[in-house]
């Protein structure tokens, strides 16, 4: 049994006025959040809203690099990189 894993690069903007996912039309990704950046905040405020937004648990969504950049790398389980762009972009 093989599982779908996702790797994406995200631009996220902390300190937003609301949280909120744009895609544009080259697949990139940019996240606003309303968390700061201070002591994880922003990072954990991620993981939640892309669960969220993905509608999967937040288990299956890992940061993987960038915990200090606004370039950040998730690796996404359980979905192709289809699959999470088209949900994204469903979702405004």
């Amino acid at each position: 049994m093989s599982t779908t894993s996702t790797t994406l690069t995200v631009r996220v903007q902390p300190k937003a006025s609301r949280n909120a996912c744009n895609v544009d039309d080259g697949g990139r990704v940019r996240i606003a959040l309303t968390a700061p950046p201070v002591d994880g905040a922003a990072n954990e405020a991620l993981i939640e809203f892309v669960a969220d937004r993905l509608d999967i648990a937040k288990r299956c969504v890992r940061l993987v690099s960038g915990g200090k950049s606004r370039d950040k790398t998730i690796a996404i389980d359980g979905l192709s990189i289809e699959s999470v762009l088209h949900r994204f972009r469903a979702r405004k």
